[in-house]
């Protein structure tokens, strides 16, 4: 899959470009109930973001099964004793079938959700796994004025759309945030997206539209529009 390839390609640099990542990453952690859990799933785990900021926010587990669909990533991921690692898409039904544990404390889901091909595969094998889920997902509000000035789509879902599908299977409580990382150029801007992984390999620019953007883009920054997700298994 064309998401799988851009994410492994670029993950020896991912650390460089993944500051907006980071930020929600620890956010995400911070709201965290509890200081222990006994079994966590990460899906769309990349190189161990989550399970690095488990670490910092002091968050014990006894079990971590570490989820994604690059085999890059995962080669990366900080190993330990407590990590299962599993290369797998989670909009593939069967997953669900395959996983270390049939149930767990907790989900966690990280920048992932987003590139999810099969929306309610994922949300529905994802409410059989825990009563109560964190996710943060990326939505097609991020590159809002970069996608507009160059005539083209989100490769994302849109906020509406994501709470529509969740809500079908899940109690959720929502916050939206947006941010805006700032850059020296047009140029320094597409290398991000392109380095960053944040394109997911979807909806590559033309020579034309890249040509426009570099001449017409009106802004010094990229927008990202975030959703914070808590879930709970609907009774």
């Amino acid at each position: 899959m064309r998401v799988a390839k851009e994410f492994s390609r670029f993950a020896q640099a991912y650390s460089q470009h993944n500051i907006i990542q980071t930020e929600v990453a620890q956010k995400l952690l911070e709201n965290l109930p509890k200081k222990r859990y006994k079994k966590i799933i990460d899906v769309g785990c990349g190189r161990g973001e989550t399970y690095d900021h488990l670490s910092k926010n002091k968050i014990d587990f006894s079990h971590l099964t570490a989820l994604d669909i690059a085999a890059g990533m995962l080669q990366l991921h900080p190993r330990d004793d407590r990590v299962v690692l599993v290369e797998g898409d989670f909009s593939q039904k069967e997953l669900f079938d395959h996983l270390p544990y049939k149930d767990y404390d907790l989900m966690i889901s990280a920048s992932a959700l987003q590139w999810s091909s099969d929306l309610d595969v994922t949300l529905e094998g994802l409410s059989t796994l825990s009563k109560e889920g964190y996710f943060v997902i990326f939505t097609s509000g991020t590159f809002r004025s970069l996608h507009r000035c160059a005539g083209i789509d989100s490769p994302i879902y849109s906020k509406e759309y994501l709470k529509e599908k969740i809500d079908r299977y899940f109690d959720a409580t929502y916050e939206s945030i947006e941010y805006k990382l700032h850059f020296e150029s047009v140029y320094a801007m597409l290398r991000y997206i392109k380095e960053s992984g944040t394109s997911g390999g979807e909806k590559q620019l033309s020579y034309k539209q890249t040509k426009r953007l570099l001449e017409q883009y009106p802004l010094d920054y990229l927008e990202f529009e975030v959703l914070f997700v808590r879930t709970q298994t609907k009774v």
